[in-house]
């Protein structure tokens, strides 16, 4: 091919979407969900929790250090990290359901980056203006004072959104108060400040410039989610059998032939990933049903009935385009699928729920030394080791007392001490190395073995709990 003729781009610049201002109940409802959302991220680690005099009071905590995770009256220990799993498919369900039930409704209303792109476009148009003026900035080739100041003013606004996005997300890590005075002082420990600092570019980057980039390439749930959509799924929609062929149309005017729709742009002027949802059912579409107020606002106006740009099924379309009502919500959204997933949702909180009330407060687990296996004494009594590790999950110190059941022979030793019982500090782990000793006159057997069982019993509250071991070299 000669260089007169160069061979078209594959790549086409991005133009950003400026979207514009809309009204209505959908609008109305997704600043609702920004303000609840925003409102739990920011505030929740300066909620107070009081747990006794020597466990952390703030709610909602993930101790590293300490490897604890605290949610209210709840304290999560590392060996109980079943809960986060079962947490985390409660969460997978979830979005399953909904999506199943209301496509990508998750996406529109509660995803962060929806969230927070939301929250930079409207201090944008605080700024900027509304679509118009915006667009007529960005198409200004020269930087002026005006356009420099604008500019400035808007990415410090956002830089502080983000700073305070880092921020709130470092204080679920470590006391609030206490953290916040140390990154005042520039005491804080640098990993977080270096948190802060990537949440807080990230935070500017995607919600200030990549914005529906993120949710049409980064993320893979748009491709994920027509596995788990029907014919049945509720998702906005447009009725072209009503709103075609278009053609501009004034209130009170009749024209024969001519469908509801305007081609006014508006459903398009709206949408922030820039679709334009008459051409049909697009991976892009975050089902946010902007579009849906702007199609109602303008049918309003031109005196036409609400609905042409809404919530639908794709086994509605039928039914319509032969003059019958569409099935009720209800039935699209009570079908089996989402049935199935309800039950498996539901199943899986009953199940963390009955772990969560049937645990104890006291724990205990078992470990043999392993070399030697057993031990013969001077006086022809054979000894086993065990490092036995007791959990205190009160919020207070309790007297642990260790007994054993098993053959009457045997005796329990603790190291340290000369009693069965130790003090087991508040909300700790306690590794405790205890001795099991035959009586004397055994004869000691590589290969034989006597099961045995440990207890240990809370003296306050009488509440008990066991593991079961072994005891090696025990003859017959």
């Amino acid at each position: 091919m000669s260089d007169s003729n160069p061979a078209p781009s594959l790549y086409a610049a991005r133009e950003p979407i400026f979207p514009r201002r809309v009204s209505g109940k959908f609008r109305n409802l997704k600043w609702y969900i920004m303000a609840v959302t925003l409102g739990i991220y920011y505030l929740t680690p300066w909620i107070r929790w009081d747990r006794g005099p020597s466990l952390p009071d703030q709610a909602v905590l993930l101790d590293l250090a300490n490897r604890r995770f605290y949610f209210f009256w709840i304290e999560i220990w590392p060996h109980e990290f079943y809960f986060v799993a079962g947490l985390l498919i409660m969460a997978g369900l979830g979005l399953f359901l909904f999506t199943s039930a209301l496509g990508r409704v998750w996406c529109g209303y509660a995803c962060p980056q929806t969230v927070w792109t939301d929250l930079f476009i409207l201090v944008e148009r605080w700024i900027e203006g509304d679509r118009n003026a915006r667009l007529r900035l960005h198409r200004q080739k020269k930087m002026d004072f005006r356009k420099a100041r604008l500019r400035i003013t808007k990415w410090v606004a956002w830089f502080l959104i983000g700073l305070a996005t880092g921020g709130a997300w470092v204080f679920y890590f470590a006391d609030a108060p206490t953290l916040a005075y140390d990154l005042v002082t520039l005491n804080a420990h640098p990993i977080a400040y270096s948190t802060m600092l990537i949440l807080t570019a990230t935070t500017f980057l995607f919600g200030g410039f990549a914005r529906e980039q993120i949710c049409i390439y980064a993320c893979p749930w748009p491709r994920i989610q027509a596995a788990m959509m029907d014919e049945d799924t509720l998702t906005v929609g447009y009725r072209d059998w009503r709103g075609e062929p278009r053609g501009k149309l004034k209130k009170g005017q009749v024209a024969e032939g001519q469908g509801d729709c305007i081609d006014c742009m508006a459903c398009v002027n709206v949408c922030p990933t820039g679709i334009d949802i008459r051409e049909g059912q697009q991976m892009e579409c975050i089902t946010c049903a902007l579009c849906i107020d702007a199609c109602d606002d303008v049918m309003v106006k031109i005196g036409k009935p609400r609905g042409l740009i809404d919530y639908m099924a794709l086994s509605d379309e039928a039914q319509e385009r032969a003059g019958k009502p569409p099935q009720s919500i209800w039935k699209h959204i009570l079908r089996p699928r989402t049935i199935m997933y309800t039950g498996l949702w539901s199943l899986v909180g009953v199940g963390l729920l009955f772990a969560l009330f049937i645990r104890s407060e006291i724990e205990l687990t078992v470990a043999p030394e392993r070399n030697p296996t057993f031990v013969t004494l001077s006086d022809g009594s054979i000894r086993n080791t065990y490092d036995v590790r007791l959990r205190n999950k009160h919020g207070e110190d309790r007297v642990f007392k260790l007994s054993i059941k098993g053959d009457p022979a045997m005796r329990l030793q603790l190291e340290g001490t000369d009693y069965h019982s130790v003090n087991v500090p508040a909300d700790t782990a306690l590794l405790q190395r205890v001795y099991i000793v035959s009586a004397k006159g055994t004869a000691p057997s590589q290969s034989g073995s006597t099961p045995v069982r440990i207890w240990v019993e809370d003296l306050i509250t009488g509440e008990r709990a066991h593991k079961d071991t072994s005891f090696n070299g025990k003859g017959n």
